[in-house]
């Protein structure tokens, strides 16, 4: 594509050493272009798919991913009903350790998934996808099946916590870092697949996991899962593998010290800033109601099962909703629809979740089935819609190495935000005499924490949207974006 392209906005890159088919995006700045620069159209740092790639074989891909975000992360994701028991007088610490003590293992699960994404993708492009994801595999099933023999919440800490975090990133980056590649025209919605395991992961394994713990027992429901797990992980790694031409160190380029964690070229400049804050902000508030849906639901008076079916269907929901959001995002714009999952998230949490909480009496549930349902549609949609957006806004080729670093600030982000959400939970009282009256259980413990929870996401949805300016300033404004 010439300099002179007039088919949408130019972005501002370096003129690049490569092949003129081999075009990369090397920098996005906000200062004035030096005088080497050129003009390169946004679509231009995004290769097409490579044309000798069948469909079977791209499907293929996609099922793989979505295996890895199903177990993986869809685990993770149920780890509510875990939360819930473990704060139980039935559990294994007897009611006796804090709910946010507890919430310590499923945040630094979540949190390490991502933490350490910068050196799991530079370990995917130096030893291939497979050998990763089975070493993901055998880590993350590791951790399940010793927890299942844990007594201590340190050990739980341990194995459920920091075992299966490190299982579930070395599986689930090398996933979302080689899917893009793959995809052209229609990356939005492949992503939206692919992540949707996530939701559905959650929709099967919340009611599954709820039924194994009361009929077997949380240390058979733990060893269970985590046989399953390296099964369907392992046999996932032996599908991926990169795109042709999208390998970092491929067409001729050697890596520089075997494989640079982070480009700084890219990662700089105010477009990177803003995206970087509304990254750790989304994060540290977006799995807070995963991990207390059912808890709460319990604390209102709601069964254990009726609350792993809450979780269970925000889940489901959010599984609908990055495909749904995915396609939409494709044909009306990706970062409207980043724009607009981060507003209704936020408000569905102040205006549906807070007011049930805060509001004595069972009148309020319904707003509660509201928010989860409202949730469950919209927050998905951010985690979806992030790996593609970073690929349009800093090329395909860059990704790898940007991907890693975002996917590392958003595990900082909820290995701070969501204990801290969860330490202002105060005592509160369960299936009580208070409980009967439909009082105290409603709002005690509960809506400080949920009012910081929606605080927090509607500071990403302020910077979302100001992202989208700041990229209407430097491309031009046009409505689909």
């Amino acid at each position: 594509m010439t300099a002179g392209s007039p088919k949408a906005s130019p972005v501002l890159v370096d003129a690049l050493p490569a092949e003129p088919s081999d075009i990369e995006l090397q920098r996005i700045s906000d200062s004035e272009p030096p005088a080497s620069s050129t003009l390169v159209h946004a679509e231009a740092a995004l290769p097409a798919a490579h044309p000798r790639t069948s469909k079977w074989r791209r499907v293929s891909i996609i099922i793989a991913a979505t295996t890895c975000t199903f177990t993986g992360c869809g685990l993770n994701f149920a780890f509510g009903c875990y939360q819930e028991h473990y704060e139980d007088v039935d559990g294994p610490f007897g009611g006796k350790v804090a709910a946010a003590k507890i919430d310590l293992i499923g945040t630094l699960a979540v949190s390490l998934m991502t933490i350490f994404a910068p050196w799991t993708s530079a370990w995917t492009a130096k030893y291939g996808v497979g050998r990763v994801t089975l070493l993901g595999a055998a880590l993350f099933s590791l951790g399940l099946i010793t927890a299942g023999s844990a007594t201590q919440l340190w050990q739980f800490i341990l194995t459920q916590g920091v075992v299966v975090g490190l299982g579930t990133c070395l599986s689930y980056i090398p996933a979302v870092t080689v899917s893009p590649g793959w995809f052209d025209k229609n990356r939005a919605f492949a992503l939206g697949i692919i992540l949707s395991g996530t939701g559905l992961g959650g929709l099967v394994w919340s009611p599954l996991t709820s039924l194994m713990i009361t009929n077997l027992g949380y240390q058979n429901a733990l060893r269970i899962t985590g046989a399953i797990s390296f099964v369907l992980l392992a046999a996932a790694g032996s599908v991926l593998d990169w795109a042709p031409g999208f390998r970092p160190g491929e067409n001729g380029r050697p890596m520089r010290g075997g494989l640079a964690l982070v480009d700084w070229r890219v990662a700089r400049g105010r477009v990177f800033l803003i995206k970087s804050g509304t990254a750790i902000m989304q994060a540290a508030g977006y799995y807070f109601p995963l991990y207390f849906i059912a808890s709460y639901a319990y604390k209102v008076g709601l069964t254990k099962q009726q609350g792993a079916n809450l979780l269970g269907l925000n889940n489901g929901l959010s599984a609908l909703g990055k495909i749904v959001l995915g396609a939409l995002a494709d044909r009306y714009g990706r970062m409207n629809m980043l724009c607009l999952c981060c507003v209704v998230s936020a408000a569905g949490v102040l205006a549906l979740w807070m007011p049930s909480a805060a509001i004595p009496g069972p009148d309020t549930t319904p707003l509660f089935y509201a928010f989860v349902v409202v949730y469950g549609l919209t927050a998905g949609g951010y985690v979806s819609l992030f790996p593609t957006i970073l690929a349009e806004l800093f090329g395909v080729q860059h990704f790898a190495s940007i991907n890693g670093l975002m996917y590392c600030l958003r595990g900082l982000g909820t290995l701070v935000g969501t204990p801290l959400t969860s330490l202002l939970l105060r005592g509160y009282a369960g299936q009580g005499a208070l409980a009967d009256v439909g009082l105290a259980s409603k709002g005690s413990g509960y809506v400080e924490s949920i009012a910081l929870n929606g605080s927090v996401l509607m500071a990403a949805a302020v910077g979302a949207m100001w992202l989208r300016i700041e990229l209407s300033r430097r491309d031009g404004w046009k409505w689909k974006m």
